[in-house]
């Protein structure tokens, strides 16, 4: 298969490399970004910088430029769902299923009977005494009747990796510039809830920031707050964990990444401790889970989500994985899978709105 970044020139793969996370946040962080990478060799000034990421995002080599906020930590829940949808009916399903508002993403994939995957996401529940979990199974009861098919509720039971980093050849190929301790120091705050403020600041960050050379103050003048409490509330986010990192995300398909396997796994309980943080340092692996099983249908417990160029790169990955589970139990060819997805059946954002909307005091 070509490789679909050959075209990227020194820059674009030093700002790719470097800076999927650890991306200053600081009132002109083009500034220091920049210096960062000169010391590494890659002659560029911030404001060259600055440019030069701008193009890569219109050019949709990036998905974005920003925070990446952690819906999770924000208010509300969401849960992975499985389905099938008989052959005969499956466009109609599909359909209805995201005809859904609260269903975010779909993927069709690889399996003898579930072959319908999607993502509920949902605000809090209106309930004092209920939560978003509550109203994720309310949702799915609704498209059970709309659809007459039974779902299969995955909600995420323990998180061992989420950071996914998609690196191409080039300067700076361990990926590992790390720019967040600068700006401001900040503690946590301890709240859970969000402010007014803090919910105003996540809408308008969510979709990414404005990539000119100073783009918090830009979120400032847009949410009418001070450049300053913008710069410590994103970094105080990262701390919390209501940012998981701050950089540039790639769009991964643009740049090759076009075989995603989700390898599902059935691993014994007394091993699972060490298993998840194993697989999940793997660099390739970029979401590691431990999920729920369900009885006669579905009898894995692990989840973990790999990414390849090639087919063949994929499996080999694939592969690598089976070896590290092999180091902890004996992994037989009933106790795993790869479910590949084979099309994209719909994509759209978090509703990051109404989840932090329902969370703010």
């Amino acid at each position: 298969m070509q490789q679909v970044d050959a075209d990227l020139s020194t820059l674009d793969r030093a700002i790719i490399n470097a800076f999927q996370g650890g991306f200053p946040v600081t009132p002109n962080p083009f500034e220091p970004a920049a210096a960062a990478l000169r010391e590494r060799g890659v002659d560029v000034t911030g404001p060259e910088l600055c440019d030069r990421i701008r193009t890569l995002d219109e050019e949709g080599i990036l998905s974005r430029f920003g925070a990446l906020v952690n819906a999770e930590e924000i208010g509300g829940a969401a849960s992975l769902v499985a389905m099938h949808a008989p052959e005969e009916r499956f466009e109609e399903v599909v359909e209805t299923v995201n005809g859904f508002r609260e269903v975010a993403h779909n993927y069709e994939r690889e399996h003898p009977h579930l072959n319908v995957w999607f993502v509920v996401s949902v605000a809090d529940h209106p309930d004092p005494d209920k939560d978003g979990d509550d109203r994720v199974e309310e949702v799915l009861a609704e498209i059970e009747a709309a659809t007459g098919q039974e779902t299969y509720n995955l909600p995420k039971q323990q998180e061992f990796h989420v950071g996914a980093k998609f690196l191409v050849d080039g300067p700076i190929p361990e990926g590992d510039v790390d720019l967040s301790d600068l700006g401001p120091a900040v503690e946590p705050s301890g709240r859970s809830t969000l402010t007014p403020e803090e919910r105003d600041l996540v809408v308008e960050i969510q979709g990414g920031l404005p990539i000119t050379e100073t783009p918090y103050a830009d979120v400032a003048a847009a949410i009418d707050a001070d450049v300053e409490w913008v710069v410590e509330t994103i970094k105080r986010f990262n701390v919390e964990g209501k940012v998981r990192r701050v950089g540039v995300i790639p769009n991964h398909y643009a740049l090759g990444y076009t075989e995603n396997g989700m390898t599902v796994w059935d691993v014994p309980e007394e091993v699972l401790p060490e298993v998840g943080p194993a697989v999940a340092s793997l660099e390739f692996v970029t979401h590691c889970y431990e999920r729920p099983r369900h009885a006669g249908v579905w009898e894995y417990n692990f989840f973990a989500m790999t990414h390849g160029r090639t087919e063949a790169e994929s499996e080999r990955r694939v592969q690598q994985v089976k070896e590290t589970m092999n180091e902890y139990w004996d992994v037989n060819e009933d106790d795993w899978d790869t479910l590949f997805s084979t099309r994209i059946l719909k994509k759209t954002g978090i509703r990051m709105a109404e989840r932090a909307e329902s969370n703010t005091v």
